[in-house]
């Protein structure tokens, strides 16, 4: 008769599957606060509870149909502790009157081996290992779970929805609070993009409106190119009203034309200009000298 697997292990590991299950299944759903989820986890272990109060019933029954030599081993083997029979089982050695007992018999070459069982916690993590592949194999061929491309979406919208949230409270950008950053770039571009392509063509070489990218400007109302471009996107030029105020008429934010500067600020002073020759628009305006 063997000795039983105490009732924390299962409560342990009835917790360690339900968490993973959830985590798994229904990790979107907020579940860890949800009053329902702890309502689970107690029904659990009360079943727990229920059937290993049933368990003991059926060793106590068990027990009393042993004899007495039999009731001895089984009372010797259940005093040792449970954690200490897992120790002994994986790093305890036998005595040589063990190794004796359990030595298999048959050889090679004067070689004998031991019929050592498996310990049991290599036992233990090799059915967990099991249950774990199944349950992961069936969340990701189900779900999205531990799909980079679908975790990376979800980041995207959380990232960009907490960006709105900020921009809803942060304090409005003017120009005299806007300032070049080259982390600005890649969303300036596509705010570039967005609205000023259909003059300035694709990298700002030109087309109906000036060159952004060579030394020669038509309107020079700040010191330095950064401000300047955003005094251009706030005002509006005063030569030519295609090129209208972006920021009073509302189509972007001083914080959309802080990006946008800093765009046009790359690709005309980090980056080769875009000549005649390479398809850009002729030059327009006087050359400017810019101040850092």
């Amino acid at each position: 008769m063997k000795t039983r697997t105490p009732l924390s292990i299962y409560i342990a590991v009835a917790l360690g599957l339900t968490f993973m299950a959830f985590e798994m299944f229904a990790s979107d759903s907020g579940y860890f606060t949800s009053p329902f989820f702890w309502a689970l986890l107690v029904i659990v272990i009360i079943l727990l509870f229920i059937m290993y109060s049933i368990g003991d019933l059926v060793e106590n029954e068990n027990f009393n149909r042993l004899s007495d030599a039999e009731k001895q081993i089984y009372i010797a083997e259940k005093s040792t502790p449970y954690y200490q029979k897992l120790w002994n089982s994986a790093f305890k050695k036998q005595s040589q009157t063990e190794e004796t007992d359990i030595l298999i018999d048959h050889g090679f070459d004067g070689i004998t081996e031991l019929d050592n069982a498996l310990p049991k916690w290599w036992i233990g993590l090799f059915y967990f290992g099991i249950v774990f592949c199944a349950v992961y194999m069936i969340a990701f061929a189900f779900t999205d779970y531990a799909h980079p491309d679908k975790e990376y979406d979800k980041e995207t919208v959380t990232m960009l929805a907490s960006i709105a949230e900020y921009e809803k409270t942060a304090p409005p950008i003017d120009i005299e609070t806007a300032k070049y950053s080259a982390d600005n770039i890649a969303e300036g571009e596509e705010i570039f993009k967005t609205n000023c392509i259909s003059c300035h063509s694709d990298s700002g070489k030109g087309g109906i409106g000036p060159n952004l990218t060579d030394k020669h400007w038509i309107n020079i109302k700040e010191k330095s190119l950064f401000k300047n471009v955003f005094w251009m996107l706030e005002n509006g030029s005063p030569n030519n009203p295609t090129m209208r105020p972006f920021i009073k008429d509302g189509t972007i934010t001083g914080r959309d034309a802080e990006k946008v500067a800093a765009y046009i600020y790359h690709i005309n002073q980090e980056k080769l200009p875009i000549t005649e020759a390479l398809g850009g628009a002729p030059a327009q305006g006087t050359e400017a000298k810019w101040q850092e």
